[in-house]
């Protein structure tokens, strides 16, 4: 009898401390995301460096899991590996917030939960079928620059060239990825993807303007201008976000040795241009840029809040382009008119802090439905730079 009370409090005590363990394994991280902006935001969020490190010790990434407070509602998650070295540094996931209010998320780590799966997402790759084109997008936008192959066609006079490092827009009027289908329908009908079968198109000139974020630098009334990029990286594919990396080879009389990180987040129009120099003497006027086209649009400029657009109809239809930054980085914005083709734009000119610099360049298309006019994307203009001044605050607790 002794035996057998002895074996069931032993039992007992096994169940007791196994429960205190995956209680202590399943407890709930707090993460509270403040918005103190005056309209209500819904954008992607990361937890990286020293939040994410404490966040995963003694756990297993893969276990992770996010959810509203309160609710049984997972969110969508990603992870980020920079330098590709099978270790995750960024954790994404998409919050909520209504205006001047606090938005809760819990953080569990119990790998039976299924993690929820996104019907959108974004999406970024190189394109070797269409010469050497790199695009991206995202549920409301899409963007194409160009490579090495496409500008030696263009020195050697041959078909299918393209000389720019300016930045090609893609209209599109679908939530739904089109990157690969407009290419491979492009293949069996050259020319596919400049005419909208419903779902956009591409009647973006950009030629030798800056497209929508292009760079140069601006000295003695002059643009100077990278070639194409020599090279690229993608980083990260992902429902989130898509980041990679392009670099140009040595330009100017300054010899500028550029790389430029792009990102792009899902619910966005603005890509995030992350621009790195390196020279070996000061450069004056590093610029950023709209191209005017045929200089028949709008353009508006707010040093001030540090946005800076350009409205225009093509085919009839409204399309707006800008850039925002902080306004601290800005030196100067003007439109700069001229009678060659593809050569007009509109520029921003910038001091960047230790050879580095921010900006945010985007669109919108009133066949998206986005916005109706100009004052629409006026609107989402200032919002993003009310964004950018404005970032979530994000606390997290109950991870130590």
């Amino acid at each position: 009898m002794k035996n057998y009370i002895s074996l069931m409090f032993k039992c007992l005590l096994v169940f007791f401390l196994f429960s205190i363990l995956a209680n202590a394994q399943n407890k709930s991280v707090k993460i509270s995301v403040k918005n103190n902006l005056g309209f209500s935001r819904k954008e992607i969020l990361s937890v990286s460096g020293k939040q994410l490190s404490d966040l995963l010790k003694g756990n297993k990434a893969n276990d992770l899991r996010i959810k509203k407070e309160g609710t049984s509602e997972y969110v969508v998650l990603q992870w980020v590996d920079f330098n590709q070295d099978g270790v995750a540094d960024e954790l994404l996931f998409q919050a909520e917030v209504p205006a001047k209010a606090k938005t809760n998320y819990e953080i569990v780590f119990d790998g039976t939960i299924a993690l929820p799966e996104s019907t959108i997402t974004t999406y970024s790759r190189f394109v070797p079928e269409r010469t050497d084109d790199y695009a991206w997008e995202n549920d409301k936008v899409a963007f194409r620059t160009y490579g090495p192959d496409a500008q030696k066609r263009v020195e050697e006079n041959r078909p299918e060239g393209t000389l720019t490092s300016g930045i090609d827009l893609w209209l599109k009027r679908t939530d739904k990825s089109i990157i690969n289908k407009w290419y491979g329908e492009n293949l069996k009908k050259p020319g596919y993807y400049h005419i909208d079968h419903g779902e956009g198109y591409d009647p973006y000139q950009v030629g030798a303007s800056r497209g929508t974020g292009g760079s140069g630098i601006w000295e003695d009334n002059k643009l100077a201008v990278s070639k194409n990029f020599v090279s690229y990286k993608t980083i990260s594919v992902g429902p989130l976000r898509t980041v990679f990396e392009l670099t140009y080879a040595p330009w100017s009389s300054y010899e500028v040795k550029e790389t430029k990180r792009i990102s792009l987040d899902l619910g966005s129009n603005f890509s995030k241009f992350e621009i790195s120099i390196d020279v070996n003497k000061p450069l004056p006027n590093y610029a950023t840029g709209i191209s005017l086209h045929e200089n028949k649009g709008e353009v508006k400029i707010n040093k001030k809040e540090g946005w800076f657009r350009h409205g225009e109809t093509i085919d009839g239809v409204f399309l707006g382009e800008g850039i925002v930054l902080n306004p601290k980085l800005v030196r100067d914005a003007f439109a700069n008119v001229s009678k060659l083709k593809d050569h007009s734009d509109l520029l921003v000119i910038t001091h960047p802090k230790e050879n580095k610099l921010i900006y945010y360049a985007g669109f919108a298309w009133q066949k998206s439905g986005q916005v109706t006019n100009v004052a629409d994307w006026d609107t989402l203009l200032q919002k993003q730079a009310e964004i950018i001044a404005n970032p979530l605050k994000v606390t997290i607790k109950g991870n130590k």
